[in-house]
């Protein structure tokens, strides 16, 4: 089970909340209720993580209008869309906002419980990947000027025997520093250089 994930429930009937709330509660799932569009806007945080379960049709602001709102606001959440009234036009309208699943009232428990564990995954591996992007950036500001000024010639495809006349150093020099560059950087070829020099704005 994902403890360190949430799943957001955000719909306008009580009875609704409380279902899943239950559903999901005895399932070992940890969950937070909201009544509506706005009252989630107003507490939404963007290191929360997890997944949506957004009511189409509420009171107020309605699910899709939610759903564009956050997306505008660079949430990245995966959003579950729940209906009691679903249509085509409105599930279409759902997933070109990028929901991972529209699901309609009643619903099949199993059916919920697998849009759910595929929308947790989904946020568990953005998650991770967003780390990774964090770390390459953090290991990348490690870099002296002369290791960045390699690193740039390397990942254009320049040998050491170029890059060392083009800087005033010698090709032991530029071994050097090339070594030294990928060890910080945590890579052993050209090709994972390529892609980490490739989140570097200076580069």
């Amino acid at each position: 089970m994902q403890h360190d994930l949430t799943i957001f429930i955000v719909d306008d009937d009580p009875a609704v909340r409380d279902a899943l709330g239950l559903l999901l509660g005895v399932r070992g799932y940890r969950t937070a209720m909201f009544a509506s569009g706005e009252a989630f806007l107003q507490a939404w945080q963007v290191a929360w993580r997890g997944c949506l379960l957004i009511d189409i049709r509420m009171s107020g602001m309605d699910g899709l209008v939610l759903q564009q709102d956050l997306l505008k606001r660079g949430c990245t959440l995966p959003m579950i869309i729940m209906s009691g009234h679903g249509d085509v036009s409105m599930a279409r309208a759902a997933f070109r906002a990028n929901a991972i699943d529209f699901l309609e009232k009643p619903f099949d428990d199993a059916k919920l419980i697998a849009a759910i564990d595929e929308a947790l995954e989904l946020a568990r591996s953005h998650h991770t990947a967003q780390e990774q992007h964090d770390r390459s950036l953090h290991l990348l500001s490690e870099l002296t000027p002369r290791e960045r000024e390699v690193m740039k010639l390397v990942v254009t495809g320049r040998h050491n025997r170029d890059i060392g006349p083009e800087l005033g150093i010698s090709v032991r020099t530029v071994e050097v520093h090339k070594a030294r560059l990928m060890a910080k950087l945590g890579v052993d070829n050209v090709a994972d250089l390529v892609r980490i020099s490739m989140l570097d704005k200076n580069n």
